[in-house]
């Protein structure tokens, strides 16, 4: 049985949603949504002395025009290097950031790129492999896009050949089951509840916050605070 995720692409998400890649077969990155302000879609927290910050990648809009995922792009470049300062400000003594620090700071100091949804492809594959994520990542781009909510997820399900649809609970308001158990695809539903805490740099302590937080404080032992492995 093949099972798939359809989500939206976000900034240096949180564990649950490196969670969700894991538990799937082929992970597919729903770009072709409408870009929504003040969501995930370009910013995430990190952890500080003074508390949870957000770091946010400042993005160009056309006001109340429709203009999904994949159109919206960078409107100020310099934001990378600001991002690393500060991840570097607030965790260059965390227990294991010397180890990953290559990596996420040659991503950061190189950042060329002008699409909000390829940024957020390079850091979701990056943190994949640190975790040792091998599930496929894919666009809904890549496929054929159809009209209504639930139709469109069932046909993505279907043409990635997928028997099982792994999806987020915000969607039970609106994810029609009964359309998906005609055409033989079964829908689960991501539990994000009874996460263990982990020890953080700065208590107290708050689950919500990038996976960079959960890395460079554990390291290889990251997997032991999530619920996929």
């Amino acid at each position: 049985m093949k099972k798939v995720a359809i989500v939206q692409s976000n900034y240096i998400p949180w564990k649950g949603y490196f969670d969700m890649i894991a538990a799937v077969d082929e992970f597919i990155l729903y770009d072709d949504m409408q870009y929504t302000r003040r969501d995930w879609r370009n910013r995430n927290k990190i952890k500080t002395k003074q508390g949870a910050a957000w770091l946010t990648i400042p993005v160009a809009t056309k006001g109340s025009f429709h203009q999904t995922i994949k159109e919206t792009t960078v409107s100020d470049q310099a934001w990378a290097k600001k991002h690393w300062a500060m991840i570097l400000h607030n965790y260059s003594k965390a227990p294991c950031f010397r180890n990953y620090r290559a990596i996420f700071e040659e991503i950061y100091l190189a950042m060329d790129e002008l699409y909000l949804s390829k940024i957020n492809y390079r850091f979701i594959c990056a943190v994949n492999d640190v975790l040792g994520i091998k599930t496929k990542i894919s666009w809904s781009s890549d496929y054929e896009i159809v009209d209504g909510k639930s139709e469109r997820l069932l046909s993505l399900c279907e043409q990635a050949g997928a028997s099982g649809y792994l999806s987020g609970a915000l969607a039970k308001d609106y994810l029609d089951e009964a359309l998906f158990r005609k055409h033989d695809v079964a829908v689960e539903w991501m539990d994000y509840r009874g996460y263990p805490e982990y020890s953080q740099s700065y208590p107290p302590f708050e689950h919500g916050v990038s996976v960079l937080d959960l890395i460079f404080n554990h390291g290889s032992e990251s997997q032991h605070y999530m619920k996929s492995f």
